[in-house]
């Protein structure tokens, strides 16, 4: 028998990473369907301006992910502005470039704290209200918790492991009423996304892709789902469509892309020597990574050239 559907009308939902990309269009989705939405993250003028626009059923809080008592601050007060939280969406999340072997030991540590740990301490914050509630978590992953690639290192493993938490919590939390879900994207048409195809490194890797992980989809695919998956309070969800299928296909989706990637080893090698000569790395913003616009160096060559 289908589950009803679970209407966020006059409900309350908790979003992290709200203040721009998958978070503020699932935060606007939510609110255009009646519920109050708490936006929660960091760049908090661009949090105000847009709780601004959406009106009372609107808070913003600033709040970063890696700390626990922020967190907990941020759901007291969304609860004693709105009574209480039905969903809670932990999307907040970062990715920095570059290669495992040479990467700043700074961004790979803020990767884990923020897409890893920081799920956790948002489910952790909210997980009493979400229970008192019988409501729904849902925790935002990736086609990367299932295919790993090169330069993607850190974040790769932190959405593994946002899946395997959720798998954890789904079961926990059962015989509660709660709910658990996690969504599984593929590139999609972010800042964040944006900006990582556009680094120096990225270059050579993308020109090697298929078009359609090439080409990022629409935001709204994402968003579709997510409303979709909230409606039906669901384990699993995903965008584009074909992402599903590779899911479905895990067990051999990792091979065949290592198979892919060590079929072209001087490719790989130029990837990596661009990602250290051209020191990417270092005009990654330290606590938004590539979401925000990179203030990337030339190459050390050409320097040496003008010089």
């Amino acid at each position: 028998m289908a589950a009803a559907t679970f209407d966020v009308r006059g409900k309350t939902v908790f979003v992290t990473g709200a203040a721009r990309g998958i978070g503020a269009g699932a935060a606007e989705r939510m609110h255009a369907r009646g519920a109050n939405v708490a936006l929660v993250g960091l760049e908090p003028e661009r949090l105000h301006a847009f709780a601004q626009r959406l009106g009372p059923r609107a808070i913003a809080i600033e709040a970063d992910v890696s700390d626990f008592d922020a967190l907990q601050a941020a759901v007291a007060e969304t609860v004693e502005r709105f009574g209480g939280i039905d969903v809670g969406i932990a999307n907040a999340g970062l990715s920095f470039t570059g290669p495992l072997r040479s990467a700043p030991i700074h961004q790979v540590e803020r990767t884990f704290a923020v897409n890893l740990m920081g799920v956790w301490r948002t489910d952790r914050a909210l997980v009493e209200e979400i229970v008192k509630s019988r409501g729904y978590l849902l925790n935002i992953a990736s086609l990367a918790a299932a295919s790993h690639a090169p330069m993607m290192g850190p974040y790769s493993s932190t959405k593994a492991g946002v899946e395997a938490l959720s798998n954890v919590l789904r079961m926990e939390l059962a015989p509660t009423g709660a709910r658990v879900g996690c969504a599984y994207f593929g590139f999609i048409d972010t800042d964040l996304v944006k900006n990582a195809f556009s680094q120096p490194s990225a270059q050579s890797v993308r020109s090697r892709m298929p078009s359609f992980l090439a080409n990022p989809a629409p935001l709204p695919k994402a968003i579709d789902a997510i409303e979709r998956g909230v409606q039906r309070r669901a384990a699993r969800l995903w965008a584009p469509r074909w992402v599903g299928a590779a899911l479905t296909l895990r067990t051999l989706i990792q091979p065949l892309t290592e198979r892919q990637v060590l079929s072209d080893l001087d490719g790989l090698s130029e990837s990596i020597r661009i990602a250290q000569a051209s020191g990417e790395t270092d005009g990654q913003d330290p606590l938004l990574g590539v979401a925000v616009k990179a203030s990337v160096p030339e190459p050390a060559e050409r320097l040496v050239d003008r010089a």
